[in-house]
């Protein structure tokens, strides 16, 4: 049986009836084909006809480490897009030049479960609590797989592109700065740490859309 706020939303919102066909993900990589039973609007009610186990999972695992913007609905804008395209893991940076470092994840759990919903994803990212950027790249030193992080900083040699650096298949975490970019120190403590620099092109983006553009290669790249 749903929830009363999903079962308004299926009964009121997408207009459902009894004996329709729905298609349901549970976050945990299971896709069901349902049937309505009972459409009631507070109480809807499903018999699952059957079941998909690991419905679209991958053969890599992308992580996202990003600064939050000032504006949280920029943010926000990332980790749905980001969902939808597919995503394993986010967190959020606390860097030198944040603007913010106040974190709600029970909001941005609500957009991961939107997206997955609207792009049938029966895997829902995990979400981490905000942490430092020493503390991540210390975390990190022992992971499996590439890592790279994102600069502008034109005191370093031009790092190559994200597309030439990536090796298709692979576990990757991707480090996005914030709106004034890591500083000098935090990226020379990600390249001690085993971390790649890489470019996103010449153009010089917002955080949210680096972050999204990075996520996006590595999609297309597994293609």
């Amino acid at each position: 049986m749903f929830s009363e706020e999903e079962s308004k939303h299926a009964i009121r919102v997408l207009r459902l009836q009894k004996s329709e066909i729905v298609q349901l993900v549970d976050g945990k990589g299971n896709l069901f084909t349902a049937e309505i039973t009972d459409d009631h609007p507070k109480r809807c009610i499903v018999q699952v006809k059957s079941v998909v186990k690991e419905f679209g999972k991958r053969g890599f695992h992308l992580h996202m480490a990003v600064a939050p913007t000032k504006s949280m609905d920029r943010t926000e804008w990332f980790l749905e897009k980001a969902t939808e395209v597919g995503l394993e893991a986010f967190t959020p940076l606390s860097c030198e030049h944040s603007e913010r470092t106040m974190i709600k994840t029970d909001r941005l759990h609500k957009i991961t479960i939107s997206a997955i919903k609207q792009s049938i994803k029966a895997y829902e990212p995990v979400i981490n609590e905000s942490v430092s950027f020493p503390v991540f790249i210390q975390k990190s030193a022992k992971w499996p797989g590439q890592k790279f992080i994102a600069h502008c900083n034109h005191s370093f040699p031009e790092p190559k592109l994200l597309k030439d650096s990536y090796h298709r298949g692979s576990d990757v975490v991707i480090l996005i700065g914030p709106e004034g970019d890591f500083s000098e120190q935090e990226i020379n403590l990600a390249i001690q740490n085993g971390f790649q620099t890489i470019s996103l092109g010449k153009s010089r983006l917002r955080t949210e859309t680096a972050a999204f553009a990075a996520c996006h290669t590595i999609h297309l790249l597994n293609e």
